[in-house]
């Protein structure tokens, strides 16, 4: 059976800020709400994805990929049957029917122990960097990963490009995605993760993969055919690959054209 991994935020759903809908009233799509939090609506799909999402769970096995903490992604109802599966926090836990996998989750800590530095010298290290200017929020994920919280625009792109010369020097990765700045250890990736799932339901059939970020360049690399919108950090950096669609489409239209082309690569 054909797996389906995809990111969520800003692939397949969108906050109010990240919908784009940068059109006519009367040309805008009609949306879903997906996500609630403390009584705001916060993600969204239009109409016509949540149908094709529904149908792609009928036909595939479909696995949300998402940087997401378990408690974050729980928020999330996505339209369709529960996944068998899904990925949270970057690949750092992996859920089956809800539940987290332990034996996952201790071989990613010996991966990262042996593979990156500690988290608590990388929060330090951004405690120390970080301008209290636009500094909103420094926070830590699952104890696996650290994000801020900014006021993006005024971010220097040369304090960024600083930051993920330093963090790579110590086995991580920086990413900037729309208010967040994501510190990550290198071998905590969403292709890891994606392999396992894969090696657990057999090992057969291809894997249709999307993403906008640089956390999801592994996952894109990985698939046997993927999608990127025409927002986000790839597309800033016009990141493709052979097997990689880069659409024009930007926005929550972006979401629904990967599911639109995912679909029709289905038998």
């Amino acid at each position: 059976m054909t797996i389906i991994a995809s990111d969520l935020d800003r692939t397949l759903i969108y906050s109010p800020a990240a919908l784009a809908l940068d059109m006519p009233d009367a040309a805008a799509p009609r949306l879903l709400c997906v996500e609630v939090y403390e009584g705001r609506p916060l993600s969204f799909m239009t109409e016509a994805a949540a149908a094709l999402l529904a149908e792609l769970a009928g036909r595939a096995r479909f696995v949300p990929v998402t940087t997401r903490t378990r408690e974050q992604y729980a928020r999330v109802r996505l339209p369709g049957p529960p996944p068998r599966y899904a990925i949270c926090a970057n690949g750092g836990h992996l859920l089956v029917d809800g539940e987290a996998d332990a034996g996952w989750r201790a071989r990613v800590g010996r991966e990262l122990a042996a593979g990156s530095a500690p988290l608590a010298e990388v929060r330090a290290h951004l405690e120390r960097a970080a301008d209290p200017a636009w500094l909103r929020k420094l926070r830590t994920a699952e104890d696996l990963f650290a994000y801020l919280v900014v006021e993006r625009a005024a971010v220097p792109e040369e304090w960024l490009k600083e930051l993920g010369e330093w963090a790579e020097g110590r086995g991580w990765s920086v990413s900037a995605q729309g208010r967040k700045v994501y510190a990550v250890p290198r071998p905590l990736t969403k292709s890891a993760a994606v392999a396992e799932v894969v090696r657990r339901a057999g090992g057969t059939g291809p894997v249709l993969a999307a993403g906008d970020s640089l956390l999801d360049t592994d996952l894109l690399r990985a698939a046997d055919r993927a999608w990127r919108p025409g927002h986000g950090e790839l597309a800033a950096r016009g990141w493709t690959a052979p097997h990689v669609t880069a659409l024009a489409e930007h926005g929550v239209a972006a979401g629904e054209r990967i599911l639109r082309q995912m679909a029709g690569c289905l038998p």
